[in-house]
């Protein structure tokens, strides 16, 4: 019998966390820097409190008028955020990813950041035949 495929197999590590103290310009210029479009944003102990999209930065920022040098992620990131640990199956993150419509999944251990699923880290695990697994797996464009 196959063993159930963790999330910790398929997930990215070390991902890009920044303070909630940062500003929406510091966070567009790690996603910009990184080539990547999110970021996920803690308090100072590390703990979670959600993720900034590059979507995020232009509906909860820039279209309200905010100042992107002086506004805070803590006060435009998307919270609070759904989380899946390592050690839970893929399947369970597909399942949140669903019911959440999220694209996105931070992977946390005791309320810390140690991965992020991706619906393109999916796509590439599940069927890397798939037009999004291609997609996922092609360079960034500059």
């Amino acid at each position: 019998m196959a063993t159930a495929q963790m999330v910790r197999d398929i997930m990215t590590t070390d991902p890009v966390c920044m303070l909630d103290s940062a500003t929406v310009t510091e966070a567009a210029e790690q996603m910009r820097r990184r080539n990547i479009g999110d970021v996920l944003v803690t308090d100072r102990q590390g703990n979670l409190e959600g993720v900034l999209t590059d979507r995020d930065i232009v509906v909860r920022a820039l279209a309200e008028h905010r100042q992107p040098d002086s506004t805070l992620l803590r006060d435009v990131v998307s919270e609070p955020a759904v989380t899946i640990r390592p050690d839970e199956p893929v399947s369970r993150a597909v399942q949140l990813m669903r019911e959440h419509a999220l694209r996105r999944l931070p992977v946390t251990e005791n309320g810390h950041a140690v991965g992020i699923v991706s619906i393109g880290d999916l796509a590439t695990e599940r069927d890397p035949d798939s037009a999004l697994a291609d997609i996922s797996q092609s360079p960034p464009n500059k």
